[in-house]
């Protein structure tokens, strides 16, 4: 059990992942928060709820997690003006989710320097909060001007480049404001949030199953990871388990979604250094992957192959010759590629120091997933909390030191050649009958599951909380962009304006993810 606080309490949560919950004081959440920061620990998600309805009151939720697991505190919220202690001094990631949290169910950081909406793009008035149970969609519809204050950067020279939300490409909205001198960035600040799709509102109103539909879709291209996540809460509340089988194919599904991804990464930074052979090459692969998951798993991007209690599709004999195969072409034409990336002076003189990350700086910021491994941030929850079949495959942890582009091209690399290791020995050892799920229709009355996925980009969580009858009465899905979409505003600081592309894309980060 982690030993964080002398008077907190924790209760032992059933489920793949080691992890814990307790409820807090309001004196005790900041003396917490700084123990896990002194010991190295982080912030993964911080998010609100409304249990009026069930004789309580708004809880705020942090979920912390530190060489022994995952801990999940509540903070029961006073009933007049529901507020907490401000977090956002300990870990500056909590800034942008309390900002959230206040838009979305009304609960509010007291003490907090920066209290700026952040998802209420004038879509509602700031008087009503959509999270709420007793919510009227209908009533807080509003007319008033978005008006965001952005920071202003005063000064000699300098003048303001204004990029997005609306973008050249099929891609979702988000706002850039460079404060530049020339073409030297004083500062970016970014506004994210624009579509607002009413995820979470959506949860409350579905069954088991409709939820692992939508969580699969909170971000298209982790979708293995958030199903995987969401299912994984789920079992924590019904303590169900898997078939061993359906656990192998979990593996296999995720191992695959983080290939394609990092291959049509590796495309994506070939081009914005204007290699388009490194582009059509990479994409040429990713193609076959995708094509190969449609012919073997029945989709392209594996959405809903996990359900609760399990997975939708097997593997024949036929198709682990196929995926064997695969595998031995995607090594042979990677390495070509790499070396051709590593040898093309071009490519090397614009990923060398653009958009660095100091390690101290990225664990000050709580950097995650590839992005804080290439900066010297070994967080890889396969390798720290290996849930099965994880804890069979002895994971290599992809780390680099550099914290630029170039160190996340090398990261890349090396999760994709051993994620092709780790599809062989899964493809190897997926035996055991013929059953792909457990019966899960239902979870328990008041119940509460965590489950935490490492995902291609980072560790996705989702969060479960039930009602009465077993219902779902909040479900946060929380994406690792949380985290790093604020290192980025930092990583084009010392680079030129043209630089901002590529530093994005070497992050690439989810818009969607963040957007709920």
């Amino acid at each position: 059990m982690p030993l964080i606080h002398p008077n907190l309490h924790l209760t032992k949560l059933a489920g793949a992942i080691p992890a814990w919950s307790g409820e807090i004081k309001p004196g005790d959440l900041r003396p917490i928060c700084k123990n896990v920061q002194d010991g190295g620990g982080r912030l993964v998600a911080l998010w609100g709820s409304d249990a009026r309805g069930q004789g309580k009151g708004y809880s705020l939720h942090v979920a912390l997690v530190n060489e022994s697991g995952l801990v999940c505190l509540s903070l029961p919220l006073p009933a007049g003006l529901p507020n907490y202690p401000d977090i956002s001094q300990i870990f500056p990631v909590a800034n942008r989710m309390q900002r959230a949290a206040y838009d979305l169910l009304g609960i509010y950081a007291h003490e907090g320097h920066d209290h700026r909406k952040w998802l209420r793009h004038g879509a509602w008035h700031g008087g009503s909060f959509p999270l709420r149970k007793d919510f009227d969609a209908a009533q807080s519809r509003t007319d008033e001007p978005d008006a965001y204050p952005f920071v202003q950067v005063e000064g000699q020279g300098v003048h303001e480049i204004a990029v997005g939300p609306v973008h050249a490409g099929i891609i979702e909205p988000g706002h850039f404001r460079f404060s530049v001198v020339g073409e030297n960035p004083l500062r970016l600040e970014e506004r994210l949030g624009y579509t607002h799709k009413g995820i979470e509102k959506r949860f409350e109103s579905m069954s088991l199953q409709q939820g692992a539909k939508l969580a699969g879709r909170v971000s298209g291209d982790s979708t293995v990871a958030y199903a995987w996540a969401y299912a994984m809460a789920a079992e924590s509340i019904a303590a169900v388990t898997p078939p061993d089988r359906a656990l192998w194919l979990r593996a296999l599904f995720l191992e695959r979604e983080r290939i394609a991804n990092h291959l049509g990464d590796l495309g994506y930074l070939g081009n914005d250094v204007a290699l388009t052979f490194g582009f059509s090459q990479f994409w040429i692969l990713k193609e076959q992957v995708l094509r190969n998951n449609a012919a073997l798993f029945g989709h392209r991007y594996l959405m809903d192959r996990i359900i609760p209690g399990g997975v939708t599709m097997d593997l024949a004999e036929s198709g682990k010759r196929k995926l064997f195969e695969e595998c031995a072409m995607l090594e042979r034409e990677v390495r070509v590629l790499r070396s051709i990336y590593e040898e093309h002076a071009g490519v090397q003189d614009r990923f060398i120091g653009a958009g660095r990350i100091e390690p101290m700086l990225a664990a000050r910021l709580g950097l995650c997933g590839l992005a804080g491994r290439a900066s010297s941030q070994a967080w890889d929850a396969r390798v720290q909390f290996p849930c099965a079949p994880y804890g069979k495959l002895d994971v290599r942890m992809a780390t680099y030191r550099n914290g630029d582009v170039a160190a996340r091209v090398i990261v890349r690399f090396d999760e994709l050649f051993e994620s092709l290791r780790l599809q062989r020995e899964i493809l190897a050892n997926l035996a055991g009958g013929d059953d792909l799920a457990r019966p899960l229709d239902q979870l328990s009355a008041y119940g509460f599951g965590v489950g935490m996925v490492e995902g291609w980009r980072g560790e996705v969580l989702v969060a479960i909380h039930t009602g009465a009858e077993g219902n779902l009465t909040r479900v946060h899905p929380h994406d690792p962009s949380w985290q790093n979409w604020p290192v980025l505003e930092h990583a084009v600081i010392g680079n030129i304006v043209p630089d901002f592309p590529l530093i994005n894309k070497s992050f690439n980060l989810s818009y969607s993810g963040q957007d709920l």
